[in-house]
Formats: C-alpha cells, structure tokens, sequence
C-alpha cells in the first residue's frame, strides 16, 4: 500500500466510524491554500443533491480518479459511500483508465480536463459512451476540447463549485441539444451577485452562510448564470481593465487555427512603468518562430482591442500545478522569475 492509497483508506474508515467534521485545503491556484473545517452534514447534502440529480445510486458503478486530497476526490468517495454505489478507485493520472481492466464499464466519472482530454486522444469513446454521465471540473474546459466533447453521446456537464461548498453547486451541460453557455444552480442553493458583481452562494453545503467568491458572473434569472472570470485575474493596463479569461480564450483559439501542437497557456499582468500592468501571455513548450509569432500576432490583432493584445510572450518548459492538477499561475511566473526564461515581444 503506498501513501496515496492509505490516504484513501484512511478517509473512508473516518467516514463510515462516522467522524463528524473534515479539515480540507482550497485548491491554492490563485494563491496559498487555506485550511478550512466542513461539516459532516455538509458533504452529506452536496453528495445527496448531486445523486437525486442524476438518479444515482445503489449498485451504479463509479469510477474514482481524482486527488481525494482535494473536495473534487473526496466528495466522490463521499458519494459512493454514502449511496451504495461500488467505486473502484484509481490513483491520479493523465489517463485514469489504463489502470483498470479494459472491460470494465462504468456509470458514473468525474474528470479534470486533462484526464478527459486524454481519454479522447486515446480512443476511449465507446467506454465513455456507456456511462450515465460524465463530470469535468477543477479547471476551465477549452474550446478544443469542447468540440472534442461534442462527438460523445453521454451526457458531460462542467461543474462550478469549490471547496467552501463542498464540490459543486452548478452545473452547464456541454454537449448534446441541452447544451448551454450558462450554468444552472442545483436545487436549494441560492446565488447572489455582490457590490463588485461576484457571485455568492448560500445553502445547506456552506451551513447556510454566504459564500462570497472572486469569480465575477452574470445571472441570467434566479437560477441561471453565466461565469465572466475571475476578480483577481483583472489586468489593469493604462486605465483600461482587461479580463484575463477572455485573452486566454481568444489566444487558444488563434493558436489551433495555425495549426500548432496544442499547448496550455494562460494570460496575467506584469509590472510596467508605463500602463502599471501589461496584459503578458505565458505558453508552456517551445517558443515560436518569428513567423508562427507574428501570425499569431495578426489574428490578436483582428479579435482583440489595443489594451487586450499581449504586449510580451513568456515561455516555460512546463507549467507549475496544485496538487489538484491546476495550473499554478502564481506559482509559474513565480518560479520562471528565479530561473532563465525566454521572452518574445511581437515583432513590429
């Protein structure tokens, strides 16, 4: 037994003994993770609420692949535990079924990007199709691989949730005819939007308190909205407040349309002397050619405003992650400002 395993041991035995509180730690992507205690009664709603929606249950077979160090893992073993269901439980990795036999099925997975991502590229459809539904969460679903997602006929929902509700509380459908931009609140929660138009959560996961969170959002009725960004992933260049998000999409984009290997990249600012922050794309593998960067400069250009465009390209050969398998943003400039980096501005 190694240590993830008797981790995992550990957590049912606390479980099933009927231990009453949980220390978890927030992902840690936009900053250092906090400990926060949840409520036994807390886990037990969110993984109620999640079963009655998708009618799972006694003898559905669920497939356990995520860090159950952090509440996307966890709250699936509290899942299975709490409604029968069998688990077979593997240990995190890109590609979470080359560790089970390859007939076994199941009804029920949740999955980082990347895991799904994989699955794709290696030609498990038909395994996947068998299933009730599929989840994916921890991180945002890029374009590429929403259309990838598109040739499944298994129901795949994105998740919004956190630690501090105890997994998700929302959930947008990504595939088929209910496909949807915008995420629909599970039933009995309550979301709000605050002074700075962030959303708040309140309900029986949060121990009815109100959850106010960095993620900026829309509502589209009382239970419906759209996610904007985060609040703290805002460049503030000259005056002129750019979303991060929004670049990131938008450089994705341009970057398949070249025909490049897919690569991750995210969008921050960087201290400027003149703006106070400029809007800097960071891209993990190689650097481009001039040529590849200068066209990939024209098609910004075209779809982006001047304060949007990235004024700096920064590569890294990998990008730092959480022991959730996020992209540490912080964690990545950080380590590529103490180590030898190579930075491209566009060319003129």
């Amino acid at each position: 037994m190694n240590g993830y395993e008797a981790k995992v041991l550990d957590f049912c035995r606390q479980w099933l003994n009927g231990t009453l509180t949980f220390d978890l730690h927030t992902s840690g992507s936009t900053g250092t993770p906090q400990l926060i205690q949840m409520q036994r009664r807390q886990l037990e709603a969110s993984a109620r609420r999640t079963c009655e929606y998708f009618d799972l249950g006694a003898g559905d077979r669920e497939l356990v692949c995520l860090n159950c160090e952090s509440v996307g893992g966890l709250m699936m073993l509290v899942r299975g535990l709490e409604h029968q269901m069998h688990l077979t439980i593997v240990e995190p990795n890109a590609n979470p079924l080359v560790a089970v036999a390859p007939d076994a099925e199941f009804d029920f997975a949740s999955f980082v990007p990347l895991q799904l991502r994989t699955l794709l590229d290696r030609g498990f459809e038909a395994q996947l199709n068998r299933m009730k539904v599929i989840l994916v969460g921890g991180a945002t679903v890029e374009s590429a691989l929403e259309r990838a997602i598109q040739t499944l006929t298994v129901p795949v929902y994105h998740t919004y949730g956190m630690t501090e509700t105890a997994s998700h509380i929302a959930l947008r459908r990504i595939n088929g005819p209910e496909a949807s931009p915008y995420y629909r609140v599970l039933p009995g929660i309550h979301v709000e939007l605050d002074a700075r138009g962030c959303l708040a959560i309140r309900g029986d996961v949060t121990a009815d308190q109100l959850v106010t969170t960095n993620d900026r959002g829309r509502l589209v009725d009382e239970h419906t909205f759209e996610w904007l960004g985060r609040a703290d992933f805002v460049i503030n260049s000259g005056g002129v407040k750019v979303q991060a998000e929004k670049v990131e999409q938008v450089l994705e984009v341009a970057l398949a349309e070249l025909g490049l290997p897919i690569r991750r990249a995210f969008v921050a600012g960087q201290p400027d002397a003149r703006l106070g922050e400029q809007v800097t794309a960071f891209l993990e593998g190689e650097a481009l050619t001039d040529a590849q960067l200068q066209q990939l400069q024209q098609l910004l250009t075209q779809r982006l405003t001047r304060y949007e465009q990235p004024r700096a390209f920064v590569y890294a050969p990998q990008f730092q992650a959480t022991a959730s398998g996020k992209v540490d943003r912080l964690g990545t400039i950080g380590y590529l400002a103490n180590a030898t980096s190579s930075e491209r501005t566009p060319p003129s």
